[in-house]
Parts: structure tokens; C-alpha cells; sequence
């Protein structure tokens, strides 16, 4: 066996120990404000949204590659999870339910999507649309990656506004009686189907009609009949105002039969605050818009409140395309609230396209992780961004180590670390390498387990560790709304950031765009001291190479398609 063969088998074989603990074991159970396997350790979702509610009611992409390369290749992203979207009426109504999928795309006319199916999946055009749906979950659960199934509207089509009759119980296609019957029939269909860990019960509750006392009724009755038809499977429970308010669980939270498969779920998108991030000042929009998450929802991952439960953001997102200015300020925002709380989370969205998509054929999604054709990510630094996120940060089970701190910079996805292991200077690095830090109570940041600290130079120097750490450009404060500034102060008394600007190199610089200026840009100042007990960075320098190595393998360089 070469040295290059006993490394990759080493590194497989060290990945299925590790995912033991954190990915392969099912069923699911919610403890405290984790998801944990049956042995008690922590399971991270960290899942993509992929779409099958739309007018096709199929899964999209299989007009662009072939359906196991698709299902490969989310794997190989380094997602452990999908939220698979599925309408209603599919499972409600025969008369859509068995159309085949040839059927279903030819009365749209859409003539290229059926014959790119012809192409790729030739044996599931004559298959009926939940036959698809079936093997769909069968090919994934085959790439090891875990389904939520996720009952997104009722009439098939694009989701969601107020009044696309859709949106509350009682309103003309959210019937009470048939969302119960929809979920019990969805609930026992996939009843013994492993990979299937959660089924979330409705996505964005929304509409004039929308109330809590309605809410309590109807979602508590359809959480019993998901748990009485599939009691292995967690049940997610989504809030109000399309999915952006659980702040009522505070006060009262759900009466159910059981306890151990709740899970909630909340949504936090840019757009969630209007055009708040891009008009205003971005530390104080981030400040106030992480406390008003805590407030309407965030607080159930707090273990002193009346009520603890694991939060899943299941959606999520930006524009690919990197231009929105709203979506590029509030994603350092989110990474860093995702990273400190440690969020299980499914990301909007894996599609690069659709096949039709209110009344538009063959739409590009900018919010999509993959390209338009499918063959390749649409935004590889984006996805480097996430997979830092992708493994958990603590819970139980996870490391019999003692904690320590990371220093994450969400702008770039890496984190503080030495630049040689001999070397005093520092820069940003894979967050799988980094160095262990630990916060004082003297607001010092000291190498875990020596007498070195992080010390501030003047405008535009390295940032560097030293022995001196009583001085003041040793003592690190969090500052502004976002508290995502760390600051010290300097030798004339002036005040600086540690700044990321000239990545790798870190280095330290007047500290911007700390209030009122809505211009300014501070996403290379931001830094979020996380607390973790991961593993050290041995082993995870292996999983990072054998990540690298799936990537390679599911987009290959030298082609279009997946083969």
C-alpha cells in the first residue's frame, strides 16, 4: 500500500469513527437542547434545503445529472442532512399522487426538462411522482446522508405570501382533516425508513388568519398523529409570521405525549429585516436583530429558561452571486450567532434550478449551493464559509477534552491561529487547525496551556503573541452592538481591532464602522470567540483532507457533468 493509500484509508476509517458519534446512528431524540442518537451523543444537522413541493411535485435537478451523482455530491459538500420539501396534495389527492413523472412535466410543457430526465434518469420518467419521491430518500440514505421531510405547502407551487390560500388553518388549501390525513399517510409510508430522522409538520405559518390559539390546537394534534403513525422520527414544530416567531413558547410552551422527539424549528433570512442590513449601520442592526432572535426563539437553546428545546434554523440564506449588499452583511451576522449557539441548521438552498417556477421555465436559483447545470458548486468560497459550521462545536458525547476557545472570523470561515508552530505571528487558517485560546476573566487571550498571550500592535501591524499580558494591549474587549469587535488599546492610547483584512495575515487597525455610519463595511474586524471541545486538529486535518478529496471526486475539473 502506498503512503498516498494509507492516508486516505486512514482517513476513511477515522471519518466513520467520528460520525459514529455525530451522523450514522438513528433514530433521533431531543435531550435538553440537543439532538442526540440513541447512545446519547450529540448529532449536528447540518442539512441543505432541496426542493420537491413545486408545480412538478419532483425533485429538481434530474434533468440536469443523474440522480445518485446528485445525492453524492451532498455528501461530499460535507452535509449530513437533507430537508426534503414535499407538497400536500401529493400525498392527499390520488389523482396527483399517481401521475407519472413524464405526465407530470408534459402537461406543463416543459419539453427540455423532460428531455434532460431522458438523459440522466431515464428509469424514473414512467414512474410515478411518490414512487420518485420514494427513491429519492432510498438514494440519499445510500450517500449516508439523514432526510427531514418537510410538508411545505399544500397546492402544489412556489411558496409563500399571505394570501396564496396556503398559509394557516382554514384557509382554501390548509385544511385541518387533510393536513392530519397528509402527515399520518407521509408519517407511515416512511415508518421503518432509517434515514428518514425527522418530519417538520408545516413551513411558514403565515396569513391574516394566523393565531396562537390555533396554533397550539392544530399543531399539537398534528405532532400526535406524525408520533403515533412514526414514533422514531423527531417532530418539528415551525412558529408564526413564516416561521419567525416561537416567542409565545416562553409563556406556554406545548402539551404533547411525549418529549423526546420535540424539535422547533425558526427561519432567519437578510430579507428577514427588510432592507435593514444594507440602509443601516451593520454592527447595530447584528446587535439588534441577535437579540431579537434570542427573544423569538433563541431562548429555548438556554438551559436556565422555563423551557428547553433544540432549535433547528431550517432555513437560510443569500444571493450566490455575492452583490446583495443586505445578504452580504447579515451572513457574517448569522455565522457568527450559528457558530457561538452552535445551531443545527439546513441551508435555502441545494437546487441550481428549476424546472419551472412560478410560470418561469428553467429559472436559475442565486441562492442555490450548486450552478445552474449542476455541475459544480455556484460559490466555493461560500461553502468553505459553511463548513466550519458543518460539525459541532460541543454536546454531549462529543470530546472527552476540556473546553477552550476558537476565534472564528466569519467573513473568510477561518480562524486566529500561529502562522508556523514556532512562529509569534498570527493569521487566519482552516478552522480545523486552529490554536486553543482561552478567554480570561482579565480579558486576556492566552494560548491554552502557556504564558503566551495575543497582543495589539500600532495602525496596520501583526498582530502577535507575547509574555508581557498585564499591559493594555493585552486586555481584549468585545465591543460595539454586535460584540464582534475585539479591541485593545496601544502604547499613545489610541484603541484598535484585530483585523482581517489582509488575510492570512492578521493585524490591527483603527476600529471602523462602530455606529451610525451605514456605509461602512465592517465584516473584516468581526471575530466570535466559540467556546468548544472539539477534537484537537490531527484527526480533523484528516476528515478536512478526506472532505476534500469527496469534493474533488463529485465535481471533477475536467467536465461538466457528474459521471
Amino acid at each position: 500500500m502506498t503512503p498516498a493509500m494509507t492516508i486516505k484509508a486512514l482517513s476513511v476509517l477515522l471519518l466513520l469513527s467520528l460520525t459514529y458519534k455525530w451522523v450514522a446512528s438513528s433514530p433521533l431524540y431531543a435531550s435538553s437542547r440537543w439532538i442526540v442518537d440513541e447512545n446519547g451523543y450529540r448529532v449536528k444537522l447540518a442539512c441543505v434545503n432541496w426542493v420537491s413541493h413545486v408545480d412538478t411535485m419532483v425533485v429538481e435537478g434530474l434533468d440536469r445529472q443523474p440522480l445518485d451523482a446528485i445525492t453524492a455530491s451532498i455528501s461530499a459538500m460535507g452535509f449530513n442532512c437533507v430537508r426534503l420539501t414535499w407538497a400536500l396534495y401529493m400525498f392527499t389527492d390520488p389523482s396527483l399522487g399517481s401521475i407519472t413523472v413524464r405526465q407530470s412535466v408534459r402537461k406543463l410543457n416543459l419539453t427540455d426538462a423532460e428531455s434532460g430526465i431522458e438523459t440522466y434518469n431515464p428509469d424514473l420518467l414512467d414512474l410515478s411522482v411518490i414512487a420518485v419521491y420514494k427513491v429519492v430518500v432510498s438514494s440519499l440514505g445510500s450517500s449516508n446522508v439523514k432526510v427531514i421531510l418537510d410538508n411545505h405547502i399544500s397546492s402544489p407551487g412556489w411558496c409563500c405570501s399571505n394570501s396564496d390560500g396556503n398559509g394557516f388553518f382554514g384557509d382554501k388549501d390548509f385544511k385541518p382533516d387533510v393536513w392530519i390525513k397528509g402527515l399520518t399517510t407521509v408519517a407511515s409510508t416512511f415508518n421503518g425508513t432509517s434515514q428518514v430522522v425527522g418530519m417538520s409538520l408545516r413551513n411558514e405559518l403565515r396569513g391574516p388568519k394566523q393565531n396562537q390559539n390555533d396554533w397550539y390546537k392544530y399543531m399539537q394534534m398534528g405532532a400526535e398523529a406524525v408520533h403515533k403513525a412514526n414514533p422514531d422520527v423527531l417532530v418539528i414544530l415551525s412558529g408564526l409570521s413564516f416561521d419567525t416567531n416561537l416567542d409565545f413558547l416562553s409563556r406556554n410552551p406545548v402539551s404533547l405525549s411525549f418529549k423526546e422527539k420535540i424539535v422547533f424549528e425558526m427561519h432567519w433570512y437578510g430579507f428577514s429585516d427588510g432592507q435593514a442590513w444594507a440602509n443601516g449601520n451593520a454592527n447595530q442592526v447584528c446587535g439588534s436583530v441577535m437579540s431579537s432572535v434570542f427573544s423569538r426563539g433563541g431562548f429555548l437553546l438556554t438551559p436556565n429558561m422555563s423551557y428547553t428545546a433544540p432549535l433547528f434554523i431550517s432555513e437560510f440564506g443569500i444571493d450566490q452571486r455575492g452583490t446583495n449588499a443586505n445578504d452580504n452583511r447579515y451572513i457574517n451576522c448569522f455565522l457568527a450567532f450559528a457558530a457561538e449557539n452552535d445551531l443545527d441548521w439546513a441551508h435555502w438552498a441545494l437546487q441550481g434550478s428549476y424546472y419551472i417556477r412560478s410560470g418561469k421555465v428553467a429559472l436559475d436559483e442565486t441562492y442555490g449551493l450548486l450552478a445552474g447545470d449542476w455541475s459544480q458548486p455556484r460559490n466555493e468560497s461560500f461553502l468553505a464559509r459553511l463548513s466550519v459550521l458543518q460539525q459541532p462545536f460541543q454536546g454531549p458525547g462529543l470530546s472527552e477534552h476540556s473546553p477552550y476557545q476558537m476565534i472564528y472570523h466569519p467573513a473568510t470561515g477561518m480562524c486566529l491561529q500561529r502562522d508556523t508552530l514556532l512562529s509569534l505571528d498570527l493569521i487566519l487558517g482552516p478552522c480545523t487547525e486552529t490554536d486553543a485560546w482561552t478567554y480570561t476573566e482579565d480579558k486576556n487571550i492566552m494560548l491554552k496551556g502557556t504564558f503566551f498571550c495575543i497582543e495589539a500592535g500600532g495602525l496596520g501591524e501583526q498582530a502577535r503573541m507575547g509574555i508581557f499580558c498585564d499591559d493594555d494591549n493585552t486586555k481584549w474587549d468585545m465591543i460595539s452592538d454586535s460584540k464582534l469587535h475585539l479591541s485593545a488599546t496601544v502604547g499613545n492610547g489610541s484603541t484598535v481591532c484585530l483585523d482581517g483584512s489582509s488575510s492570512p495575515s492578521v493585524v490591527t487597525n483603527e476600529c471602523k464602522c462602530l455606529s451610525k455610519d451605514s456605509s461602512c463595511e465592517p465584516g473584516d474586524q468581526w471575530f466570535k470567540i466559540i467556546t468548544t471541545t472539539r477534537e484537537m486538529p490531527l484527526i480533523s486535518n484528516v476528515l478536512a483532507q478526506k472532505q476534500k478529496e469527496d469534493m474533488e471526486e463529485a465535481f471533477p475539473r475536467e467536465g461538466t457533468a457528474v459521471e
